[in-house]
């Protein structure tokens, strides 16, 4: 059962206890055999291994399928995605090293990323009284996770679905610095300790610390500012891992939602790193491994030297949607009356290279098939088919069809206000590649397909000079390609590695964008109505709260005055719109606003 979480914090907030989780069977036997010297035999000492496993970033992933396409997930690289996989991993590896020298971990973002959890969490909440049980915590709790950390995609839907989630687990959710704001305490469990025995040698004591993201106060702030807040991972490293080694631990893991790049998307709207599980293996004395998430690439193992004791620290990050499985092969060994650690290294194993767990399928096939049911409800008719795939470089019209709907909700909304007469323009980013939404019946899969995110819908005041600096900083995306040379689309785009998400289109405007110009001084024919934007003239901007809150570090929409906000999702918007039109037709929301230039020549 979970721990009692008013007793826990009561307990930690004065003598930082934690909780301990006793293991089951005896160890095997130590490995080394005695060896025998001229005159008497000379014992080896004992030796254990200890493996780790961990996964990240599971956005609600159960099942090898693609909710947006009705099909089995498939892309170029033959991976496979879900819990149903990494269940089969996790057992192979329990029957060869014995359960009871396995610990299982997650390091966070598992509530929110399919339709799947959406389901859950808005059409059949599970915070209704006598709601579903989620099925990521039923999948978690039949695989036996030990403890997993908060990720920032689990504030998404706000803190009393979190607490329920939380509430339905079978093990901790860890976070130490997520923290009350009025008295800077835990507000959820910091640490969990699993204990494992050794026949012939004293226990092996492994501590494990979870750490969020800094960024949730950020990003989420809608649901968390004055309630929670989010020190530093390093800063908080630094307080907790010495009580857990004077609590006896013999290994301490981090499990971590924080990539290991050292940088920040927020810039320095923040006074903490938003991807620092590298700087607190370097800074932090005392960890063995860092179980990385976050940041959604693939580390089979990154080796960091702490820089106080010279010990080398062990990361890794599994891809995320339970496409790897991190594995950590901890050696240690008892001598002068105390366990060490000997050696650290660490793996990932590929999920593509088994099947699902029959457990599972048999488990969450139910949830599964309401949801499939769900999205292919058809709620409109399409005139034409419309697609991102040249979303990135061209103004397409199934993007301008997000600009329209934010319109539309935000000027509803303002009607009646003083506001009301000012004009409304809208953000929105490509975030997909491949979406598209076929002529024919259009369903809410197809919709959800365009907006892949939860974000839902803010609206701010900006001046025609801010708004121009956003567009400049927009168009910093684009790879500075001169005149006259030949322009492939495949790198014309992510200069500096900036992802899709985070490039905006503006309507209500028109613009041009001259990627022959050096970053900065892109934006060229700006215009309104008609005439060059007047820098004085105030607009409401129509943007999603990721963006509003500081998201991609656009500049001055942060600290914007807030005109209004809502909890719904755009993507429920969308479908709204959609199905009170009947018909998607592009004549009714489809303009051309922007385009690429060099020195003045369209690009395309």
């Amino acid at each position: 059962m979970p721990l009692n979480r008013r007793k826990f914090l009561k307990k930690s907030a004065v003598t930082g206890a934690g909780v301990a989780i006793a293991g089951a069977a005896a160890a095997p036997a130590a490995r080394a055999a005695e060896a025998r010297q001229p005159g008497k035999p000379v014992k080896q000492p004992k030796r254990y291994a200890l493996t780790v496993l961990g996964t990240t970033d599971l956005h609600g992933h159960v099942f090898n399928w693609d909710y947006f396409k009705n099909a089995e997930y498939t892309d170029k690289a033959g991976n496979a995605q879900g819990l149903a996989r990494i269940s089969t991993l996790v057992n192979q590896i329990r029957a060869e090293k014995g359960r009871e020298n396995v610990l299982l971990l997650d390091a966070g973002d598992t509530i929110q990323g399919t339709p799947l959890t959406y389901y859950y969490a808005k059409v059949d909440p599970i915070t209704a009284k006598g709601g579903p049980v989620h099925p990521m915590a039923q999948a978690m709790n039949a695989i036996g996770y030990d403890a997993a950390a908060l990720g920032n995609h689990e504030f998404n839907y706000g803190i009393e679905t979190l607490r329920k989630f939380e509430s339905q687990l079978r093990f901790p959710l860890l976070g130490a610095n997520a923290v009350d704001a009025r008295t800077l305490r835990p507000a959820f469990q910091p640490y969990a300790i699993r204990t494992f025995c050794v026949k012939g040698a004293p226990p092996v004591k492994v501590a494990i610390l979870g750490l969020t993201n800094p960024g949730i106060a950020i990003w989420d702030k809608a649901y968390v500012q004055g309630k929670l807040a989010f020190p530093g991972l390093e800063e908080q490293a630094a307080k907790w891992v010495p009580k857990l080694k004077a609590m006896g631990a013999d290994v301490v893991v981090v499990s971590a939602h924080s990539g290991s790049s050292g940088t920040s998307s927020y810039g320095d709207q923040l006074p903490y790193v938003e991807n620092s599980a590298a700087l607190v293996a370097q800074q932090v004395p005392d960890i063995d491994a860092v179980l990385v998430g976050h940041a959604h690439v693939e580390i089979p193992e990154l080796r960091v030297t702490n820089e106080k004791t010279g010990r080398t620290v062990v990361l890794s990050e599994p891809l995320a949607y339970a496409e790897r499985l991190s594995v950590f092969d901890i050696e240690l060994v008892f001598e002068k009356g105390r366990w060490t650690v000997e050696s650290v290294a660490s793996k990932v194993l590929n999920s593509n290279t088994v099947a699902d767990d029959p457990k599972i399928t048999k488990l969450l096939s139910d949830e599964h098939a309401k949801v499939v049911e769900y999205v292919n409800q058809v709620v409109g008719t399409a005139t034409e088919t419309l697609t991102t795939v040249e979303a990135r470089y061209k103004d397409a019209p199934i993007i301008d069809l997000i600009t329209k709907v934010q319109e539309d909700v935000v000027k509803a909304a303002l009607a009646g206000t003083s506001y009301a007469s000012l004009p409304v323009i809208s953000q929105a980013s490509p975030f997909s590649r491949t979406s598209e939404i076929p002529a024919g019946n259009v369903t809410i899969r197809d919709l959800s397909s365009l907006y892949v995110y939860d974000n839902t819908l803010v609206a701010k005041l900006l001046t025609g000079a801010q708004i121009k600096a956003y567009l400049e900083y927009s168009a910093e995306y684009f790879v500075q390609t001169a005149a006259g040379t030949v322009v492939d689309v495949e790198k014309l785009t992510n200069a500096n590695n900036r992802p899709d998400y985070n490039y905006d289109y503006v309507s209500g405007l028109s613009y041009d964008i001259d990627i022959a110009q050096a970053a900065g001084s892109r934006i060229k024919n700006l215009t309104f109505e008609g005439a060059a934007l007047d820098d004085a003239q105030q607009f409401v901007f129509a943007v999603n709260n990721y963006r509003a809150n500081g998201g991609g570090a656009f500049p001055h929409v942060a600290s914007a005055t807030e005109l209004w906000s809502e909890s719904t999702e755009i993507r429920t918007r969308i479908a709204e719109w959609v199905t009170a039109k009947g018909v998607l037709d592009p004549k009714d929301f489809a303009s051309v606003d922007w385009k690429l230039t060099r020195d003045g020549t369209p690009v395309f």
